[in-house]
C-alpha cells in the first residue's frame, strides 16, 4: 500500500507555503515538493555569484527564445521570497478593477479581498521605511523628486530585526539574521510544527489526475520518485506551475494553457557622481514613486541597487573602459523603472519537453518604458549627476500568467475556487493565475489569494472555516 497524503503541495514560495501552513494547522496530512535545496541564515551562499547559481534556476536567469529578456526566479526552499526584498504592498482598485473587468470575477476586488490581505499581514513582522533606514541613494532619489515636484512614499518591507548599517544587499542571496520576512522563516517554519513534511531537490516531471488521487512523478538526488495526494496544489509561480502542467499534457483540454504571460519589465538606471554614494550599504530599498501620473502612465520608480556583479553585467563595454567604470562603483546612484506590462506573451515547451517563453516589449509597452526613462533622466539632471546610463538589458520580474483564472474553460486554466477546469482534485493560487500585470509588488497578493485558497479547498472537504475549529477528515484511498 503506497504512502498517500491529503495534499501534496509542489512549490514552497508565497502561495505554497500560506496553503502548507493553513491545511497543516487543520489537521491535513500535507507534503511539500521543492526542486531546490534547503538553507538556512548560516548556510546562504556567502557571495553573489554562488547565490546566483544556488538560488536560482538555470544558474541565475531564464531567457525568451530570442534572449531579448531575462527572467529572475528561485529555485531554493522559500522560492522566491528567498532571493525579493520582501516589498509587501496591497493591490488598488485600479489593479483589482482590471481583473474583474477582465474575468468577472467578484472577488477581484480590495473590499472583498481586504480580510485575507489582513490575515496573512497578522502572520509577519512589517515595517514601513523610515527616514532612518535611507542610505545615500534614497536620500537622493527623494532630494530629486521633492525638486521636481513629484510625489513619494516609503516602502513596506516584511523584517523584523535588520538592525542599523546593516548591508542588506546580501539579503538577495538570502537573508543571514532570519530578519527577512521569507517564507522559510514564517509559513514554512509554522506548517512544521503542524506537521508539514518537506522534501527538497524533487524535480517534478509529471502530474497525473484521477478520479480518487494525484499522482506526481519526478526525480530527485538521481532517483525516480512517485507520491500520491487525494489533492494536489501546484506553487510553482508563473514558470514552474505551467511548465509541469504543459509536460504533463494538460494542454489538450486547457486551451488556455501558457497564455496571457506577463511580467514587469524593470530598467535599471545608474548616474555617477563626484561624491561617493555606496548604494550597495544599508537599505538599499526604502522608497518609491507615488505620483498618480506615473500609475496612469504604466511605469513606478524605486530606488535599487545590485551587486558588482550584477551591475558590471549592465554595462554593455568591456576592457579598461568597463574597469573604468566599475571602479566608481561606490559613486553610483541607481533608479528602476518598472513597467506595468501590456503585452501578454506565452509559455510553451519544445518537443524535449523544455521550457519556451516567447515575450516581446510592444509600442505600447515601450511608451510605458521610455516615459519613465525620461523621468529618471530628469531627476538625475536635476541632481547634478555628472554622467547617466540608462539600462540596455530588459529584466523581467515579478512573473505572472499562463494559467489564468476565470469564469470560461477555454480561456482560462482555474476557475474561481483554484481549482484547475475539469480538474477537481487539482489546484493553483500562485501568480500564474494572474490575469493581467498590476504594477504592483505581487508577493503580498500572492499570499493573500493563497489564503482565500485555503479557505475554499478547506470548505470543498467540509471544513468551514479556522474558526469552526472542524478538523480536516481525508477519504482512505487505496492503490
Amino acid at each position: 500500500m503506497a504512502d498517500i497524503y491529503d495534499f501534496v503541495i509542489i512549490g514552497s514560495g508565497p502561495s505554497g507555503a500560506v496553503l502548507a501552513y493553513n491545511l497543516s494547522k487543520a489537521g491535513a496530512r500535507c507534503l511539500m515538493l521543492e526542486a531546490g535545496k534547503e538553507f538556512t541564515s548560516s548556510t546562504f551562499p556567502a557571495n553573489e555569484l554562488s547565490a546566483n547559481t544556488s538560488l536560482m534556476w538555470n544558474g541565475g536567469m531564464d531567457t525568451t527564445t530570442d534572449a531579448s529578456v531575462l527572467f529572475l526566479r528561485g529555485k531554493t526552499l522559500g522560492g522566491g521570497s528567498i532571493i525579493n526584498q520582501c516589498l509587501l504592498d496591497r493591490f488598488d482598485d485600479n489593479a483589482f478593477d482590471d481583473w474583474r473587468g477582465r474575468t468577472g470575477v467578484d472577488f477581484f476586488s480590495t473590499k472583498a479581498m481586504s480580510q485575507y490581505y489582513d490575515e496573512v499581514e497578522s502572520k509577519l513582522s512589517l515595517h514601513t521605511m523610515e527616514k532612518t533606514d535611507w542610505n545615500r541613494n534614497a536620500e537622493l532619489y527623494v532630494e530629486g523628486f521633492e525638486k521636481c515636484g513629484m510625489d513619494w512614499a516609503p516602502l513596506r518591507r516584511g523584517q523584523s530585526n535588520c538592525g542599523e548599517g546593516n548591508d542588506c544587499i546580501v539579503c538577495l542571496g538570502g537573508c543571514p539574521r532570519e530578519s527577512k520576512q521569507s517564507t522559510l522563516v514564517t509559513y514554512i517554519k509554522m506548517a512544521r510544527e503542524h506537521g508539514l513534511k518537506v522534501e527538497t531537490e524533487f524535480n517534478v516531471s509529471q502530474i497525473v489526475h484521477g478520479t480518487n488521487l494525484v499522482s506526481v512523478f519526478g526525480e530527485q538526488r538521481g532517483s525516480t520518485r512517485q507520491v500520491y495526494g487525494r489533492r494536489c496544489i501546484v506553487a510553482g509561480g508563473a514558470l514552474g506551475t505551467t511548465h509541469m502542467l504543459l509536460k504533463s499534457g494538460f494542454k489538450d483540454k486547457l486551451p488556455a494553457l501558457g497564455n496571457n504571460f506577463n511580467c514587469h519589465p524593470q530598467f535599471m538606471n545608474i548616474a555617477l557622481f563626484d561624491e561617493i554614494v555606496d548604494s550597495h550599504k544599508g537599505a538599499f530599498q526604502s522608497v518609491k514613486s507615488q505620483d498618480p501620473r506615473f500609475r496612469e502612465q504604466g511605469f513606478k520608480l524605486e530606488n535599487v541597487f545590485a551587486g558588482p556583479i550584477a551591475i558590471a553585467l549592465l554595462n554593455p563595454g568591456f576592457g579598461l573602459d568597463h574597469q573604468r567604470f566599475m571602479q566608481k562603483y561606490r559613486n553610483m546612484a541607481c533608479i528602476e523603472v518598472a513597467v506595468r506590462d501590456a503585452t501578454a506573451g506565452k509559455i510553451d515547451i519544445d518537443r524535449t519537453g523544455r521550457l519556451k517563453i516567447k515575450k516581446t516589449m510592444a509600442d505600447a509597452d515601450w511608451q510605458r518604458a521610455n516615459a519613465g526613462l525620461q523621468v529618471v533622466e530628469e531627476l538625475f539632471t536635476t541632481l547634478g549627476a555628472r554622467e547617466i546610463m540608462k539600462s540596455p538589458i530588459k529584466i523581467g520580474l515579478h512573473l505572472m500568467g499562463g494559467c489564468t483564472l476565470g469564469k470560461e474553460g477555454g480561456s482560462s486554466v482555474v476557475n474561481e475556487a483554484f481549482q484547475v477546469h475539469d480538474h477537481p482534485n487539482l489546484f493553483i493560487a500562485d501568480s500564474s493565475i494572474f490575469p493581467s500585470a498590476p504594477g504592483i509588488n505581487p508577493a503580498l497578493s500572492i499570499m493573500a489569494l493563497a489564503q482565500k485558497a485555503s479557505e475554499h479547498i478547506l470548505d470543498e472537504c467540509g471544513v468551514k472555516s479556522e474558526r469552526t475549529k472542524q478538523p480536516y477528515s481525508g477519504v482512505e484511498v487505496q492503490i
